[in-house]
C-alpha cells in the first residue's frame, strides 16, 4: 500500500473569502429576510455534506451557513478572519470534529456568544474505540479518519444529533427537527439498502481513492480499501511510490481507479494506463454535485452519486441505486460558499 502526505491547502482566492464573508451579510431564506432581522435559529457549519445534513433538518424553522468552501481541502482549511463574525452570530456550531476542522473550531471557541454551543457531530457519533487509523490518518499522528459522512449509516446518526442540538436551543420547534432527521434517516437507510442490493453485483469490491474517505463505509458494507493516493502540495508522488501502486493494482486487479473531480491527477491517469485499470476522475467525498438549488446537491445527492459511480465502475450493475429519488422532505435553504 503507497500514499504520499495528505495534501496542504493553498492561500484561499478572493472568491472563497469574499464567499465566507457573504455569510454574515446575506439572508438564507427566500422571502427577502435579511441575516440582521432574521430571528430564527442560527446554525453555522463547516463542510457541504455536513451543511446538508443540517439543511435538511432545519427546513425552513432555522437558518443555516456553511462556512467551507465547496472543493476546498477541509483538512487543512484556514477560516478566512471574516469568518469569525459569523461565527460570533451563531446559536449552534456544528463541525465534523475527529480532528478535521481544528482551525475553524479554536476560531469559534474564541468567539461564540454567550449561550451559544459547538456540536462536534461525528465525535458524538461514534465512540472512540472505533475510530479508524490508516493511510492518510496513522495512529502516530493521533488524527483518526473522519469521513463518518460517507456512511449512510452514520450519516443518519448525525441528522438525529443535530435535531437533538437544534431542539435543545429551540425547544418551540423540537418535535419539526426530530421530525426532519427521521425523515432523512429513512432516506439514508434506502440508500444504503440500495447499495447493498447492488454491490452483491460486483464482483471484487475493492476501492482505491484519490483521497482516504470511505474507510468507515468500507467497514460497514465489507468493501476492501486497498489504498488511497493524495499528492503533497499538488505534486506528483515520487516514482518508487507510483512504481509500487502499480505492483498493488496489478496484484489486486483492480479494474477501476477513482480519483477526484475536484483534484484531477494526471499520474493517476498515468497508473490507470500502465496497469490496464479505468481512470475514473469523478470521485467526490466533500463537494456536492450540481448546484445549491438543485435537486443533487445534496448530501443523498452526492452519495447516491458516488455509490453508483463505485459500483459501475467495479463492474457491477446500479440498478437500485438509480431508482433512490433525490427530493426532500424540506426546502434546503442552507447558504452553500462556492
Amino acid at each position: 500500500m503507497t500514499l504520499t502526505p495528505r495534501r496542504t491547502l493553498t492561500p484561499l482566492t478572493l472568491t472563497a473569502v469574499l464567499a465566507a464573508t457573504g455569510l454574515v451579510l446575506a439572508g438564507c431564506g427566500t422571502s427577502g429576510t435579511t441575516a440582521s432581522t432574521d430571528k430564527r435559529l442560527k446554525v453555522v457549519t463547516t463542510v457541504a455534506p455536513l451543511t446538508s445534513i443540517a439543511g435538511s433538518v432545519a427546513g425552513n424553522r432555522a437558518r443555516v451557513e456553511g462556512i467551507i468552501p465547496e472543493g476546498t481541502d477541509s483538512h487543512t482549511y484556514e477560516p478566512a478572519p471574516q469568518v469569525a463574525k459569523a461565527l460570533s452570530t451563531a446559536d449552534l456550531v456544528v463541525i465534523n470534529g475527529l480532528a478535521l476542522e481544528e482551525p475553524t473550531k479554536e476560531l469559534a471557541q474564541r468567539n461564540l456568544k454567550k449561550g451559544a454551543a459547538i456540536l462536534e457531530v461525528g465525535t458524538k457519533a461514534i465512540p472512540e474505540s472505533q475510530w479508524i487509523y490508516d493511510f492518510s490518518f496513522p495512529k502516530k499522528d493521533g488524527k483518526p479518519n473522519p469521513h463518518l459522512w460517507t456512511d449512510p449509516v452514520y450519516a443518519a446518526k448525525y441528522a438525529t444529533i443535530i435535531a437533538d442540538a437544534m431542539a435543545k436551543a429551540d425547544k418551540p420547534n423540537a418535535s419539526y427537527y426530530r421530525a426532519n432527521a427521521a425523515a432523512f434517516g429513512k432516506q439514508a437507510k434506502a440508500l444504503g439498502d440500495a447499495m447493498r442490493a447492488d454491490q452483491k453485483s460486483v464482483p471484487r469490491r475493492v476501492l482505491l481513492t484519490y483521497h482516504d474517505a470511505y474507510a468507515y463505509f468500507g467497514r460497514d458494507f465489507g468493501w476492501q480499501i486497498i489504498g488511497a493516493v493524495q499528492p503533497k502540495d499538488f505534486q506528483d508522488p515520487a516514482p518508487a511510490e507510483i512504481a509500487r501502486l502499480i505492483t498493488q493494482i496489478k496484484a489486486e486487479k483492480v479494474p477501476t481507479i477513482f480519483g477526484s473531480e475536484v483534484y484531477p491527477s494526471a499520474v493517476l491517469a498515468e497508473i490507470g494506463r500502465a496497469t490496464g485499470a479505468r481512470y475514473e476522475s469523478s470521485l467526490r467525498d466533500d463537494d456536492l454535485p450540481g448546484k445549491p438549488g438543485d435537486a443533487e446537491h445534496s448530501w443523498l445527492g452526492l452519495m447516491r452519486y458516488d455509490f453508483t459511480t463505485m459500483v459501475t465502475g467495479l463492474g457491477g450493475t446500479a440498478t437500485q441505486l438509480k431508482t433512490i429519488p433525490l427530493t426532500a422532505p424540506t426546502t434546503d435553504e442552507a447558504v452553500y460558499p462556492q
